[in-house]
């Protein structure tokens, strides 16, 4: 489990516990990427470790966002398949093992299996606002993933690695492991609301930085060239 973490001193220990009670009885090791907070996250969940031995944390020395923390803990990763969720709490860990198992139990070529929140507990602005996002992306990109803003995930880390790296890669996840070959799938996940904290987002910034992004994802899957299956002779 990878967890990005960035100034979420009073969601991230409950999160840490409820992601262990969710596995509770299987191998897991539970990985906060602290994202340079300011606040006192990184002690609140050290505080926690000798309570909870799969729990690790790594923090970086200067703020880069939650697609290199994605990407942090999945480099720092042991296990074959990685699961991410995001540090605010509104994502329910109780939902994570039924990704896991549809993921292992799909065909060889399933890489990501996606939530799809369902009675989102968000404001009715970010509610639309996400809505005309995904229609615009999943029109432009034919990604089929009707929320990829969840940040509730399980994929393989090996077709993670193989993807190229950019800032803000963890919302077109699906269009980029479709472009590499793998399928996806997307199942339905629960939401809550946020009890602390605030959104490191706005509707104006994330506008802004998709139309940049969606360029250079049309782009890269227009440069893709698939060989299909690969025999050794």
């Amino acid at each position: 489990m990878v967890v990005p973490v960035f100034n979420e001193a009073g969601a991230a220990p409950e999160l840490a516990r409820e992601i262990a009670a969710a596995f509770h009885g299987r191998d897991i090791e539970i990985l906060f990427v602290d994202d340079s907070s300011r606040d006192n996250t990184r002690a609140q969940l050290a505080a926690l470790q000798p309570d909870l031995p799969a729990l690790r944390i790594l923090a970086h020395a200067a703020n880069a966002g939650q697609s290199r923390a994605v990407r942090t803990g999945v480099l720092a990763a042991r296990s074959d398949i990685i699961v991410t969720l995001d540090g605010d709490g509104q994502n329910d860990p109780a939902d994570a093992p039924r990704l896991v198992e549809a993921l292992r139990a799909g065909p060889p070529d399933l890489a990501l299996v996606g939530g799809e929140r369902v009675r989102r507990q968000d404001s009715a602005a970010k509610k639309i606002a996400s809505r005309i996002g995904n229609s615009i992306r999943r029109r432009l990109l034919r990604d089929t993933a009707n929320d990829t803003g969840c940040g509730l995930k399980a994929f393989r880390r090996e077709a993670f690695l193989r993807l190229p790296y950019f800032d803000h890669i963890h919302r077109y996840l699906p269009a980029l492991m479709q472009r590499e070959g793998y399928s996806t799938l997307f199942l339905p996940v629960g939401h809550r609301p946020r009890t602390s904290g605030a959104s490191k987002y706005t509707n104006l910034g994330r506008l802004w930085a998709s139309a940049s992004d969606l360029a250079g994802v049309m782009w890269l899957q227009s440069r893709a060239r698939n060989p299909g299956p690969v025999t050794e002779i």
